[in-house]
């Protein structure tokens, strides 16, 4: 490395994915768009995060030669949190309700979301313009020991918290002070109305916090044994940097990061200003459009494992679609289609190579059997998440657990019933066991399109799944070879739909996933009908992900466009998680709950004024205040705010009637480096 280099500040990128941890060394000079100096891969370690993490900042560094000390920044994004909701993963948490009752958990998704996790319903919460019913938290206080010892968070949403959040401050402080938990109040994550999906994010950032935490920490632990004395970054769900700290209060505002961050990576990439990006990677597929130049955000909130949050994210649309997701076969269909995802597995090939012998042994035993069974190809290995994590587990899960190891166990020895699948299912959804199969990725194996995994094992994968019956009981496949093009044509046919889809659904389509099916399956058609349908995008696609070339090269004739997937491809995401900007903002309401008395609600203070003007000053002059702080602890010195104003306002025989302000002041500016 030339001592020119060394002698600007350097900034280190990571993304922590599903299957893959990337890592990017990046400085500003060397032209408008900076230089990417470097970049690795490493395995994802979902039992040791630090591991993966290392890996790759290892290979960066050694490939640069760069001295630690000169990193003056470091900014990390991931898929970890999108992919928990996707999979329906997370730790075990206790939502508490004020002022609700049970009927409020039908709306908004939020009974499913919560599952079979504990909810305490305490008596509370205000009205519209702030003023308190009557708490009791007796309810809660009897319930917490046992709780605090089969739960690894809380969730506290309380009825208009967002116009006084008192209720909810003394539940938590009565939590934390009983149990020492985390604990997520709903008024902390959106100042918007509508307590049950207030209470769904809530829920979903408590259930995140543990995974966060984790990644955090495992990161500043490597930086602080490689002597990186950085500030720590993490990209939100806008594409906004926020600090370490900040994100791990506020998991949830991950969600997407990993989505956004390559956003931000697309157009530093490419210099498009209008395109869809569509990123694949190991465990999903996240569309967007770029608008010149700037990602369009989803007014309502991010929608992510099919729950719309308060989150202000991308307006990005995320499937279980990539690269590990599951193959199955359609059932009871004469000629079965082939199925992927929406969950991820462990890829054989992948299981091959860090098992060895144990996988191959297993899967050549499935193959001298004289039928294909049903379990065929699957094998079952504990995630190596902390045991605390297993809190709350029934008998049946608890026993199926213990039979579980650090080596992978044949799913066919392991289960007895389809009870038993179900708990095992169970314990995938709780991140506790992983799942190893056939995968695309294995399919690419195969073909010798991809060869970082064990080949053997995934040709093995490959004759299991080609042994499976149709519906004349015909083996599906008469080679490894054969199945694993289908399986790969059908990834391609499922990205384009994807991306259609979200075109559609952006033009305000109704149907959209029907529709793009159709135009997919007439493209992809020898004999496309009577009526000839075309489809052609106004914009070109990025294709991002390690994987984009592979799947993204028979796309254009799918889409009516081109695709372009830059040099780099394979760390937007790092790429852009270094070249983003902190940008936070903070909300005050002004109400009036009598004629001549105007209310300001703003953080987590209520305050009264005889006077609007008065009201709408302070309001700003709290906003202002609040955003300057958070604006601090998300990680710059330097931010400039802007303060907007919204009235409604009625007119009443002439005469001007005040019914509410919305004061809002959003702070941004560059992250801080190390000096």
């Amino acid at each position: 490395m030339t001592a020119k280099t060394k002698s600007s500040p350097l900034f280190l990128g990571i993304d922590t994915g599903g299957t893959y941890t990337d890592a990017v060394l990046w400085s500003e000079a060397g032209g408008p768009s900076g230089k990417v100096l470097a970049k690795a891969k490493a395995l994802t370690t979902r039992h040791d995060l630090a591991v993966g993490i290392s890996s790759a900042v290892d290979a960066v560094l050694q490939k640069s030669g760069t001295d630690p000390a000169a990193i003056k920044l470091v900014s990390m994004s991931t898929t970890l949190a999108t992919n928990a909701l996707v999979e329906g993963q997370g730790g075990r948490v206790a939502l508490v309700m004020i002022g609700f009752s049970e009927g409020d958990l039908a709306r908004d998704g939020l009974k499913a979301a919560l599952g079979t996790d504990p909810v305490v319903f305490c008596p509370g919460g205000h009205d519209v313009h702030g003023n308190a019913a009557k708490l009791d938290l007796s309810g809660l206080e009897a319930a917490l020991p046992e709780l605090g010892a089969s739960v690894s968070g809380f969730a506290v949403c309380a009825y208009f918290a967002t116009r006084n959040p008192a209720h909810e401050l003394a539940a938590r402080d009565l939590i934390r002070e009983k149990t020492g938990l985390p604990v997520t109040a709903s008024h902390e994550l959106s100042a918007k109305l509508g307590g049950p999906r207030r209470a769904l994010t809530t829920l979903l950032n408590a259930r995140l916090i543990s995974m966060i935490d984790r990644l955090v920490a495992a990161t500043e632990g490597f930086l602080v044994a490689r002597k990186i004395a950085a500030p720590l970054m993490v990209v939100r769900g806008d594409g906004a940097l926020v600090s370490a700290a900040f994100a791990r209060q506020r998991p949830i505002e991950t969600i997407l990061s990993g989505p956004a961050a390559s956003l931000v990576g697309a157009r530093h990439m490419t210099g498009l200003d209008n395109a869809v990006v569509s990123d694949i990677g190991g465990t999903t597929t996240d569309v967007a459009v770029l608008d010149k130049g700037r990602p369009r955000l989803d007014p309502e909130g991010a929608t992510v494992g099919g729950f719309r949050t308060m989150v202000e994210a991308v307006a990005m649309r995320t499937f279980g679609l990539g690269g590990d997701s599951e193959v199955a076969l359609e059932d009871g269909a004469l000629n079965p289609k082939i199925l992927l995802g929406p969950r991820r597995l462990v890829p054989l090939a992948l299981a091959g190579m860090m098992h060895g012998e144990v996988v191959a042994a297993e899967l050549e035993r499935q193959l001298r059997a004289p039928n294909p069974g049903r379990m065929d190809g699957r094998l079952a290995i504990r995630t190596g998440v902390p045991e605390r994590l297993a809190a709350g587990l029934t008998g049946a899960e608890a026993k199926l657990y213990e039979m579980i190891g650090a080596v992978p166990l044949a799913v066919d020895r392991l289960l007895t019933s389809n009870a038993q699948n179900a708990t095992l299912n169970r314990l995938v959804s709780r991140g506790l066991v992983h799942v190893a199969g056939f995968t695309p990725s294995d399919a690419a194996h195969v073909l010798g399109k991809q060869a970082n995994w064990d080949a053997a094992t995934a040709r093995l994968g490959a004759e299991l799944f080609a042994r499976k019956r149709d519906g004349r009981g015909q083996s599906i496949a008469a080679s490894p070879e054969a199945i694993s093009e289908r399986v790969l044509t059908t990834l391609t046919r499922l990205s384009a739909e994807v991306i259609l889809e979200t075109a559609f659904a952006e033009d305000g389509l109704d149907g959209a996933a029907t529709v793009a099916h159709a135009l997919v399956q007439r493209a992809v058609d020898a004999h496309p009908g009577i009526a000839r349908l075309s489809v052609a995008l106004d914009r070109p696609v990025i294709g991002l992900g390690a994987s984009a070339p592979l799947h993204y090269a028979g796309l254009p004739p799918l889409i009516g466009n081109g695709c372009v997937v830059p040099e780099d491809t394979d760390v937007a995401n790092a790429l852009g998680a270094v070249v983003g900007q902190v940008r936070v903002s903070a909300e005050a309401r002004v109400s009036q709950p009598k004629e001549g008395l105007f209310r300001v609600a703003s953080g987590e203070t209520v305050r009264d004024f005889n006077d609007e003007a008065a009201a709408i000053a302070a309001a700003e002059t709290d906003v202002r205040a609040i955003a300057a702080g958070r604006a601090r602890d998300a990680g710059t010195d330097s931010a400039e705010i802007e303060i907007a104003s919204e009235f409604r306002v009625s007119t009443v025989e002439g005469q001007r009637m005040f019914i509410e302000a919305h004061v809002v002041a959003v702070a941004s500016g560059r992250p801080r480096i190390a000096v």
